[in-house]
């Protein structure tokens, strides 16, 4: 590493273990350790020649970036492992790339479509934090169609039981029976699309991720993955989307 002090939690996610804000919460769980020693602050500045360890493996800072696109199937989950053995992102792509890697967010079990994978800590951040306003549309396939009414209220926003749910657009999908819709959001709250519609006693049969930041999942199947662009890099990092 560079002679440069750098956070503990910042570190972490340097050495392609998980997100910033998720190498934070191994920190405070006494997952981690400097030294030989459980560090419980994710703060704490790591220098050179320090020791850092994860579940008895000394973590290294990735010098090469990897960027993955994935249209994620369903039926896998959005994490770097699975206490139930269950088929993960990285399952996908672990004979493909061999840096250590992790997704940008989540998507549920269920939810297919756009999914970043990267070692990249400080994009994963930027991408990850409200203030970006990162956009994310779906194709949303629901049990029975929805009303203009039900439609108008979710594009003015609705407050759920985490807060008010702000949606930036919100259509049917020209050619359906009005049960698929198109909605665009920018927030992040957990399960935030099934929760809109089920808030009206809707059921999401089938939820797609169809954008993300400016990606689209052109000539992408489901169930694939490609390295990015560097042009879709170098979007990404100033992004503008």
């Amino acid at each position: 590493m560079s002679t440069d002090p750098i956070r503990l939690n910042k570190y972490i996610a340097h050495c392609g273990v998980c997100s910033r804000r998720k190498a934070a919460e191994l920190v405070k769980t006494e997952q981690i350790k400097v030294n030989g020693v459980v560090e419980l602050n994710p703060s704490y500045m790591v220098q050179e020649g320090d020791k850092v360890e994860y579940r008895g493996r000394v973590l290294k800072l990735e010098t090469k970036k990897v960027y993955i696109l994935m249209n994620k199937p369903k039926n896998v989950v959005t994490t770097t492992s699975d206490e139930n053995a269950r088929k993960t992102v990285i399952d996908i792509i672990k004979n493909k790339v061999s840096e250590r890697v992790y997704p940008v967010g989540r998507l549920d079990r269920n939810t297919t479509g756009l999914l970043l994978i990267t070692n990249d800590g400080d994009l994963a951040a930027k991408l990850s934090h409200p203030k970006h306003g990162v956009r994310k549309r779906y194709h949303v396939i629901l049990d029975q169609p929805v009303s203009e009414e039900h439609l108008l209220q979710i594009k003015n926003g609705l407050t759920l039981e985490d807060g008010l749910a702000q949606v930036d657009d919100i259509d049917w999908i020209i050619g359906s029976d009005n049960s698929e819709v198109g909605i665009e959001i920018h927030i992040g709250k957990n399960r935030i699309v099934r929760r809109l519609f089920e808030h009206f006693g809707y059921h999401v049969e089938r939820l797609d991720r169809v954008y993300y930041g400016g990606l689209t999942k052109k000539d992408l199947p489901r169930g694939w993955f490609r390295p990015l662009t560097p042009k879709e890099i170098i979007m990404l990092k100033h992004f503008k989307a």
